[in-house]
């Protein structure tokens, strides 16, 4: 493979500024218990590449399913890209980076592979047994297990050539528990780069998240109102990554004057105990990485530092147009596509408050706990958290569901006063949407964190 892609970027050595290819092989599992027993089972291939080129500041791009058509795939891409840049008239840019020639091979904890199919289902199956029979209120359950082992090979014209083993894992197990009209669903989310024993063991979260269940169905509203708001790690990496990661991506900000100028650097976001960045490094994360698709070498990117915002996501264009750094963060979803700026895992850092420390002096609040999702518009955010529990005269109280946070993400990180100093789990199984490439997985790492004056939908 080496030597094919490498002769055949010679090919462009005339004709454009720059060429890269970029082939991947995936073997892609996905298993899905619904209702009451298995669904489907789904084993697919994916193999194919692409071809991009930069001419005069103009892209050319083509993607193939078949080796064979390498050669006029390349000659498409760069004839879409000599007219693209004829169209321009303009400098190509691409940020410098180091000339890479290396292998990358993961070091499972446990490879997939090497599990058995009527293993996995086996596995899975004692989970809906679990689940289904853990109260008579559960009505159903939706697992969803997603496994991706990918052989990803990169070079390009500047003389890189990178092979990379890469593994994604990523299962939902969701109980949903009903009584007369009211339903209500609680789900643990498991994933891992490294290996399949992330969904090993894991029958006391299940549990747990059955019993919150059925104890949700009696649980009232939360009542609609402004509070101090403890978040924990899931809904802190949810509030992170959507709220404040997607800001951060900088051909957004280099295509946006607005959201540029909202984006400066040196700009204080908040206080001297937060500090976010973004980073490929955590192993056991669905966000890492060791090269990006753009053959970059990952990084730890500070975003803010101290409460002043530092940095930002870059590809490599973004980068040189904005005269900043490559960060390692251009990423695509498959082949299929160009890699845009992305995300991998990112975290709010540790800070040094207890969770008992953010309790004890609030009178009146709300302890969000898991994130289901949500919604941004530009700095306006909704997100929903799985249940609640009320915070009264600094000790948790009753359970609350419904709960939904809403704000404006500067006045929100303003207002974050306390950053927890307890575990920072990453166990994401959702994915991540830009571009209509979806899901990618990223990953979302935080401790609890505090932030007053928060806007909880509710009964009103």
């Amino acid at each position: 493979m080496r030597q094919l892609l490498l002769k055949t970027l010679k090919l462009a050595s005339d004709l454009v500024d720059y060429c890269e290819i970029r082939f991947e092989a995936s073997q892609v599992l996905s298993i899905r218990f619904q209702g009451k027993g298995l669904d489907r089972i789904n084993k697919n291939v994916l193999y194919g590449g692409n071809v991009r080129a930069l001419s005069q500041g103009g892209w050319g791009f083509a993607s193939f399913n078949d080796i064979a058509d390498l050669e006029s795939s390349l000659l498409a891409a760069c004839e879409q890209a000599k007219f693209a840049g004829y169209k321009k008239q303009e400098e190509s840019k691409l940020a410098p980076v180091p000339i890479v020639d290396e292998e990358v091979q993961p070091v499972y904890t446990l490879d997939p592979r090497a599990v058995s199919i009527d293993e996995k289902v086996r596995i899975l199956t004692h989970y809906n047994d679990l689940i289904l029979g853990y109260n008579p209120a559960i009505a159903a359950v939706n697992i969803v297990y997603i496994e991706k082992v990918t052989d990803l090979y990169f070079a390009n014209s500047e003389g890189t050539y990178i092979k990379q083993e890469k593994l994604d894992i990523g299962a939902d197990f969701g109980a949903t528990a009903r009584r007369d009209e009211v339903t209500t669903q609680q789900f643990v989310g498991r994933g891992s780069s490294i290996g399949f024993d992330c969904i090993l063991g894991i029958d006391d979260d299940i549990k747990q998240a059955c019993q919150l269940a059925v104890d949700s169905l009696d649980a009232q509203q939360v009542q609609a109102g402004v509070y101090t708001t403890i978040c924990d790690p899931a809904m802190a990496g949810l509030f992170v990554h959507e709220a404040f990661g997607h800001l951060s991506e900088g051909d957004d900000i280099h295509r946006n004057p607005e959201l540029a100028k909202t984006m400066t650097l040196g700009r204080r976001l908040g206080r001297d105990i937060l500090t976010i960045y973004d980073t490929g490094e955590y192993a056991a994360g669905r966000g890492h990485l060791v090269y990006d698709d753009e053959g970059v070498a990952t990084e730890r990117t500070y975003l803010i530092k101290e409460g002043v915002l530092v940095g930002r996501l870059h590809s490599r264009e973004s980068a040189a147009i904005m005269g900043e750094k490559p960060t390692g963060s251009a990423r695509a979803i498959t082949y299929e596509y160009p890699p845009i700026c992305r995300m991998r895992s990112t975290c709010i850092a540790p800070g040094t408050s207890t969770l008992d420390e953010m309790i004890k002096d609030v009178q009146l609040g709300v302890y969000a706990v898991g994130g289901l999702g949500g919604e941004t518009n530009g700095e306006m955010f909704t997100f929903v958290a799985s249940h609640g529990y009320m915070i009264r005269d600094g000790k948790l109280a009753e359970l609350v569901k419904d709960v939904k946070l809403m704000g404006n993400v500067f006045t929100t990180l303003a207002n974050i006063d306390m950053v927890g100093n307890g575990p920072m789990p990453d166990d994401s199984a959702g994915g991540c949407g830009k571009n209509g490439q979806s899901p990618l997985p990223t990953g979302a790492v935080s401790p609890h964190i505090r932030i007053q004056n928060v806007i909880i939908g509710g009964a009103k």
